[in-house]
């Protein structure tokens, strides 16, 4: 470690902030085989256009899941040379790499399933702890170029894994397949994912010491009493948000399902997903009150109790990540049938121009991510020069006018245009809030709010994933050019909301 210091915790050199992010290529490009691939192998073995979405909710309900427990577990893990995070980097990357190497050789859709639920618990368990990794390991002034690290690694990672079955297939690795088998091109790519996903986690672990309980307490970060928990939710506060929620809960399910019952055009079954996980919330809070009217206090409580006290700042961070990630997901849902539509004058997927301008997406997000690689060493820059709120509202701005240039181009290739102001919001989604939060968060439970901050990802998701499609066909009447003009409205939104958060 380097002994150079700023106020208590040690600055540390460009070399070990590149060591420590090299992990996050593993994670990315195992993210991006499955972003680009998945529904890909669901069709293959059987499964038809309108089932995808329901099939994919696993991935992000998995997330929601998993990460605020791995956060609390490893906020309160120390193993001596092992350290506080890399523990589950690797234990993460093992099953992940498993994983990899199973997924593309299965036969059946229910096994792919399973795989794919497999596979992104895997990547949540290394991935949560990797944002904690940066407030545990770095001082306040260097937090950002910390995260914008990981966005540089992100992004290269997006951009191979995203062009790997068409490289191989350069190369002459064949892309089809008889019927219900899955191409050697994909099969090929999964496994090079996993031997990259072990060896760029494998790096981080090795190259990377972590500071030990007693010198973060020298550098002020946890205090003595820190591992004493108190928890700060009254009982009948337990029993009055748990009842309150799983009603409101088991009401919407309630109307949803006589609604779609009797409805000629039922509304998406993601929407039970949604308030299901409302009703949910509320066990958890009554499951919460339980335990502690017997005096039981374990880290379910613990994590129940810190939903119920989020810090200022990461409540006004939430509410621009919902509508940044619901612009974002408007885009990665519609840009091929809102391009194909809206350039190539047609809605047929089975057509030559629908799929040509499919395959002209997939190297329009390549593009996107590579400019996101480039602008991240941007971010430390403009965060200096004027604050990490005004640097991040910048850059959602870009993005938000990026997504909304998809309305005015009419050559598919003005639209590289479009993808330089969305990957400067891309990098700055991936880097910026994250180093915001870190401020606001005590160093003892950087992991678990870490955790919990996910949850305003996948709720816009799940939106996103029902409620876009009402608007497309409802309000917009089809046209899904106009979806992802909402998403540019959305993301500008964001932009504005940053200007209530004040930079610690």
């Amino acid at each position: 470690m380097s002994t150079i210091t700023v106020s208590g915790k040690p600055r540390l050199s460009l070399a070990q902030i590149i060591n420590m992010s090299v992990g996050f290529f593993g994670i990315q490009f195992a993210f991006g085989l499955q972003n680009a691939n998945v529904s890909r192998i669901f069709q293959t073995l059987g499964a038809k256009i309108e089932e995808i979405p329901i099939l994919w909710i696993a991935a992000p309900l998995t997330g929601l899941i998993i990460q605020p427990i791995i956060g609390h577990m490893s906020d309160k893990t120390w193993l001596g040379k092992w350290g506080r995070r890399r523990p589950y980097f690797m234990t993460g990357a093992i099953f992940a790499s498993l994983a990899l190497f199973v997924f593309p050789n299965v036969t059946a859709l229910w096994m792919a399933a399973v795989m794919l639920w497999l596979l992104d618990a895997s990547i949540n368990i290394s991935m949560e702890p990797f944002r904690a990794f940066v407030g545990d390991m770095l001082p306040d002034s260097q937090r950002t170029a910390g995260f914008a690290m990981q966005s540089f690694f992100i992004g290269i990672g997006a951009v191979i894994s995203s062009l790997m079955p068409y490289i191989l297939t350069e190369f002459g690795v064949a892309n089809e397949a008889p019927p219900g088998v899955i191409p050697d091109s994909v099969r090929i790519s999964f496994i090079i994912g996993a031997v990259l996903y072990m060896l760029a986690i494998s790096y981080t672990v090795f190259t990377t010491r972590e500071y030990s309980p007693d010198e973060l307490k020298s550098f002020g970060d946890i205090r003595e009493g820190d591992e004493h928990v108190t928890i700060k939710t009254k009982l009948s506060s337990f029993l009055n948000k748990g009842l309150v929620w799983f009603l409101i809960g088991v009401v919407l399910s309630a109307v949803l399902y006589f609604y779609n019952s009797s409805a000629s055009q039922p509304l998406e079954k993601e929407l039970y997903v949604l308030s299901g996980g409302i009703a949910a919330f509320g066990l958890f809070q009554l499951f919460a009150w339980f335990l502690q009217s017997r005096k039981i206090s374990n880290g379910f409580v613990e994590v129940m109790d810190d939903l119920n006290f989020l810090p200022a700042t990461m409540k006004k961070l939430a509410v621009v990540q919902f509508f940044s990630w619901f612009a974002l997901f408007a885009m990665w849902i519609y840009s091929t049938p809102a391009l194909a539509q809206h350039i190539a004058g047609t809605t047929d997927a089975s057509s030559a121009a629908y799929n040509k301008m499919g395959n002209w997406v997939g190297v329009l997000f390549a593009w996107y991510n590579g400019f996101a690689a480039i602008f991240a060493f941007l971010l430390p820059v403009l965060s200096k020069k004027f604050s990490r709120p005004v640097t991040h509202m910048i850059a959602l701005i870009a993005g938000g006018l990026g997504l909304i240039s998809y309305y005015f181009f009419k050559d598919e290739n003005l639209l590289i245009i479009s993808m330089a102001g969305i990957g400067l919001a891309w990098c700055s989604i991936l880097a910026m809030p994250y180093s915001m939060l870190t401020t606001a968060l005590p160093a003892n439970k950087m992991g678990v709010y870490m955790g919990i901050f996910n949850f305003f990802i996948v709720i816009p998701q799940i939106l996103a994933a029902t409620l876009l499609g009402i608007f497309t066909k409802h309000l917009f009447n089809g046209n899904a050019i106009m979806t992802i003009v909402l998403g540019g409205c959305s993301m500008i939104v964001a932009a504005l909301l940053t200007l209530r958060i004040k930079d610690k």
